[in-house]
This record gives C-alpha cells, structure tokens and sequence, in this order.
C-alpha cells in the first residue's frame, strides 16, 4: 500500500512538471515570436501560456525557474512574468489591429495592477475608441493623464485623443451624412489577409497591394504583393498577380507609375530584428512584364531609414514618398523628390512643418482635377488611427491640412487614396484602404459623395419702407472672370434665387427704373455643409426727383378742419426721411394745400399749420431741420377744377386740391 502511494506521488509529480515544462515551453515561444514582431504567433503562444498558467498559478506567482528536474536539464532562458505576457498578449493584438482582443486583455493587465506597465492604460483607452466605446475611451485617457503625470509624447497625444474624442462626436451628428455612399468591395478583391493601396494601372484595371495566399508562390505566409483587377462601375473581376519579379521573402507593393505608364515605383521591405526596413525602388515596363526593381539612389533611400509609398505627380516631374530618416519633424514624414527626364531623383526635400508633425503622415496622393493634396496622418485631430487629410497649394507651399471627416474617415485607420472625381468633386469616385470593418487588417473600399447644387436666394426692397420691389433685374457677376453668370426679374415678392454647383465670389447687382442700383457681394456662408445660402435684402433708394419738380405724397392724412396728422400718414412720410437719408446733399420744400373752400385768409393758416407738422415729424425721425422748409399755400395752387363746369360741386376735384407735396430744392 505504501508502495502504490509512493507511486501515485511520483506519478503525479512527473505529471506536474511535464504541464509546467509545456508552460515553460509556451512563454519562452512566444517570447522569442514577440521579439522578432510576429505578433501573430506570440500572441497565439501567449494565450496557451495564460491558459494553462491559470489553472495553477496566482497572477503574480509564476517562476519559470522552478520546474521540476526534467526541467533543469535544458538550459532555461529567462522568460516573461505572467503580468508581462498579458501585457505583450495585449499589445500583440493592438499591432495586429484586433482592437476587441487587445481591450480584453489590456483590461486583464489593469486588474492584474501592473504597475510596471504605465502606458497600459493609455493603449487600453486607444482601443476603445477604436471599438466605438467613446464614453469609456474619454473615461480612461481622463485617468490616465491623472496618473501619467509626465509631460511627454504620450500626455499630450492623450490630450489630443480626448479632444478628438469631441470631434468624433459632431462628425457623426454631420448634416449631410446622406450624400455619402461607403462599401466595402465584396469578393474576390477582399479576402483573407490584408487589401490596400489601390492604384490605376489605366482606365479599366486597378492595382492594389494583398497578403493572400498565392498559389504561385512557395512558401509564402502572408506577403504582400501586387495584383490587378478589371474594375466597372465600382464591380471587380478577376484578381491577378502583377507580373513583377518578387522572391517569396520579399514584401512589395504601394506602386505608382509615371504618366507614360513605362515606370514603375514601387516599395520592397524585409522586417528584420522586429523592424521594418523599406525602401523605395523602380521597374522599367517590358512588354506586358516589368523589369527586376532596383533600388533608388541615397537621394531618396537614406541608410538607416524606411522610405516607403511612392507617388508620382502629375507630369513626371515630382515622386512624393514618405520616411522615416533625419531632417524631418518626428516619425514619418512626406517628402518630395525632382525627377530629371529619365525619371531618377536629383534632389530632395520635406514637405515642412505645415503638412508634417510629430507623428506619422504617409500614403501621398495627388488628385490633379481639383489640384488637391490627399494624405493620411495620425499626428492631428481626427477620428482616430489614420485619417485622411487634404491640403491645396504647390509643391513647397501647402495651406494647412483638413480632416475630411465621417464617414470618409473612421474611428480606425483609413490609408491609401485614389479619385478619378472631378474638380468639383475629388469624392465622386474614389478607392480606399480601411480597417474599419476588419479584425486584424486593411481592406478595400469605394466610396461616393453626391454634390448636390448649392442654391442662392434673397430679396430686392425700397430703402425708404422696407417693401418688396417688383421687375427688379437681378445680375449675378462672377467676381474673378469679370462676367455676368446668371440673370433674373424679381416677382411680386421681390425675391430672387439660383443655383450653382459650388459657392464662389460672386455679386448681385439690382437694376429698375426709378430707383439707384444696388449690390450685394457674397461668398459662400460659414457652414461647410450648408447647400443654401439666404443673403440679406439688396435696398434700392429712389433716384432724387429734379429741382423744383413738385411730387405729391401719397396717403398723408389730417383729422378733419386740423392740421393734426394722423398715424396713416406716418408710412408716406418715412418714405421721404428714406430718401432724404439716402441723400443728405438734397434739401426740400414741404408744402400743404386746400380746396377753396372756406376763406382764402383760414385756408392759408391751415395749409401752413399743416405743413410744420410734416417737417417736425420728419425732424422727429432725425432729418436736419436745416434741410427742410415748411410752406403753405391755402387754396392758391389747384391740380383739379374744384367746381365743374355748370357750377356744381366736384368732390373728386376737391380731394386732388387737398395734398401735400415736396420738391427738391437743391443738391
């Protein structure tokens, strides 16, 4: 009996260390992946190490060194803590953009209170938002900035992230989200592994780079290499490798050709010790193959450095590349190179502090319909990851970058543009990179914006009472070419509008008879997404009467047998001060008249008594007094017969009689 617990004993001993040599075996394997950035199989090899860790272990008690004999007898390598390989699992993840996996077990590492790894968090908040969890994203980079109380790189991006944590926020609240058209491009262009880069080869057939798995190829794991597909209206066809020489260690893609279609730019990397070493070279079209890629002289690949996504510029005469090496602003930069006729590079330089930061920009693209830079950052305000950026300028003057928005951008990486839209529209048309909808990696996308025409309205008014003008012509100028663009009568309500397919510089000039014309320049409004622009009322002021050409005022009334004015007479009256405003060189005359009526002496006192009121009210309304004159005339001046012809009454006479009128007396 005693011999057969013994046994038991030893047997359960053998058995306890085989499982923690297998666990031993586990860590040290993903260790070794870690170190060499294949991530993909330390995090495999992590996750087996966790998994039988767990059964046997407190979080912070495993010692690789104290396995059994049979252990002892190879030569151990000292190998991560458990705290550490839920770190590096977490981080594995994060580089293989699996950013659910990596939240998972960067939320284990903070449970686990593993202090030694004080970015943790920071990382755990950048996946987050990268899943969406904006709440809990903003939550955790606020702790971690009153923990990481450094001020360094990763304070001051996790600033940046809270403040583009807001800008997700109004991105996705976009008025004009409607217009936008993404999807994802179906099979068999997206497959397994990474889709990117797209590229015209020519009017029908799209390059891009892919990871996937290559019959052709002999012992391949997930290279990158180029390949064509025939491409209508947004549909792919047949996938095919791009007959370019390649060995099957080698990664290549991210191509541009010159516009004869005869060169090829290309980027060829190894990873070497956990890097990635690239750079950039060029392939030479033979018949329906390319040339063997030779790498670019020290002008564009710098020893030491990555150089990587070339992109030849509208006429030859520029590539525009990114990389790493000296003389830039932190991580990669864009740069430019001068190409000579034969195409080689003949000197260089950065693209400046305007395009580049203190983080990453890659993937430059040229749209030459709209004259528009497009490329992808991680250094500013965005969604989150990569975003695309577009600039406008020149070669060496570029205006600051702006973030194109949702949903042209997502909340992970989006890199890799190409647009055959127009000038008017450099999103109609366009193929992209994303991971937004993967797990682990790049895919490709067509994307579409409609641009709907913009529409320009507003009204033609008198200066002197605010009403609508009838059969105004309305001219519209465009400013820069010095030409009229539109013309249209006003209606019944004064209004006018037109359309045009994008705001500009323009100018409505007023035109009718009787009145000065009137203009109004106008830009486009301050809301980006706006597609109407109302502009304020054009005010048309009547032309100045001719000296001392009596004109009568419409609607001005007193109470019966007085000089008291009554309040409908005030609207003909702000007329007048209307024009007077608008013409401060004129002064007037502002007589009252009588039927004959009464006695000539009563008429005049009246007629006198009348006209004082008028030009006090308008003194009221801010006219100097010294431009006007108040002048009655009684029943001296008649328009009209006050009696007709057999000597009976004419009322109608008698009501012309009894008027006030202005005219001007000088200007």
């Amino acid at each position: 009996m005693k011999k057969i617990i013994v046994t038991g004993i030893i047997f359960s001993c053998c058995l306890f260390a085989a499982n923690a040599q297998f666990t031993y075996d586990y860590l040290r394997a993903a260790d070794n992946y870690y170190k060499k950035a294949d991530y993909y199989s330390a995090a495999r090899y992590y996750e087996k190490y966790l998994g039988t860790a767990s059964q046997k272990m407190k979080k912070d008690e495993y010692s690789p060194y104290t396995v059994p004999s049979s252990a002892e007898k190879k030569k151990n390598v000292p190998v991560s803590s458990k705290q550490m390989a839920l770190y590096r699992v977490a981080e594995s993840y994060r580089l293989l953009h699996d950013h659910a996996k990596a939240a998972t077990y960067y939320e284990k590492t903070l449970e686990a209170d593993a202090g030694e790894f004080p970015l943790a968090r920071y990382y755990y908040a950048l996946t987050l938002r990268a899943l969406a969890r904006y709440d809990e994203a903003e939550k955790e980079f606020n702790h971690f900035l009153d923990e990481h109380t450094t001020d360094d790189a990763y304070s001051e991006s996790a600033k940046k992230e809270l403040m583009s944590l807001r800008f997700i926020q109004v991105q996705l609240k976009k008025k004009d989200l409607k217009l936008y058209n993404v999807h994802k491009a179906g099979t068999p262009i997206n497959t397994e592994g990474a889709n990117y880069a797209p590229v015209w080869l020519n009017e029908n057939t799209l390059l891009f780079t892919s990871t996937r798995v290559d019959s052709n190829a002999k012992n391949q794991s997930h290279v990158n290499r180029v390949y064509s597909t025939p491409v209508t209206e947004g549909l792919t066809g047949e996938i095919k490798p791009l007959p370019l020489p390649q060995a099957n260690t080698q990664h290549q893609g991210v191509v541009s050709l010159t516009p004869d279609g005869n060169t090829l730019f290309l980027t060829r990397w190894m990873i070497s010790g956990g890097k990635k070493i690239s750079g950039i070279y060029s392939s030479k079209k033979n018949g329906n193959d390319w040339s063997e890629p030779v790498l670019l002289d020290s002008t564009i690949n710098a020893g030491g450095a990555s150089t990587q996504q070339p992109f030849v510029m509208p006429g030859g005469k520029y590539l525009l590349y990114s990389s790493d090496k000296a003389g830039g602003f932190g991580g990669f930069d864009l740069w430019y190179a001068e190409l000579d006729e034969s195409g080689k590079p003949i000197r260089t330089a950065n693209m400046g502090n305007v395009i580049n930061t203190v983080n990453d920009e890659q993937a430059p693209y040229y749209h030459a319909a709209s004259s528009t830079l497009v490329f992808s950052g991680n250094g500013r305000i965005g969604m989150g990851g990569y975003d695309f950026f577009y600039s406008k300028g020149t070669i060496d003057n570029w205006a600051a970058p702006i973030n194109f928005g949702y949903p042209v951008n997502s909340v992970k990486d989006d890199i890799y543009f190409v647009s055959r839209g127009s000038e008017r529209n450099v999103l109609e048309d366009v193929w992209m990179s994303s991971d937004r909808e993967a797990v682990c990696c790049l895919e490709l996308f067509y994307l579409k914006k409609i641009m709907p025409r913009k529409q320009v309205s507003g009204q033609v008014v008198a200066c002197e009472d605010s009403m609508p003008l009838q059969g105004v012509t309305i001219n519209i100028l465009d400013t820069v070419q010095n030409k009229i663009v539109y013309t249209q009568t006003t209606a019944g309500d004064g209004n006018y509008s037109f359309t045009l397919d994008e705001f500009q510089p323009l100018k409505a000039v007023a035109t009718i008879n009787g009145y000065s014309n009137g203009s109004l320049p106008f830009h486009a409004p301050s809301d980006e997404e706006a597609e109407l622009l109302v502009n304020p009322a054009i005010c048309l002021v009547k032309d100045v009467p001719p000296v001392d050409e009596a004109i009568v005022m419409d609607n001005v009334y007193y109470d019966f047998d007085k000089a008291t004015l009554q309040k409908e007479s005030y609207a003909s009256l702000d007329k007048l001060a209307g024009l007077l405003n608008a013409h401060p060189e004129i002064s007037i005359e502002l007589s009252a008249h009588t039927d004959n009526k009464g006695t000539e002496e009563y008429n005049q006192r009246l007629s006198d008594a009348r006209a004082r009121n008028c030009v006090e009210y308008l003194i009221s309304k801010g006219i100097d007094k010294n431009r006007l004159q108040a002048k009655g005339y009684g029943s001296t001046q008649p328009i009209a017969p006050n009696t007709k012809e057999d000597g009976s009454d004419d009322p109608e006479g008698r009501q012309k009689n009894r008027r006030t009128e202005f005219k001007v007396l000088g200007k």
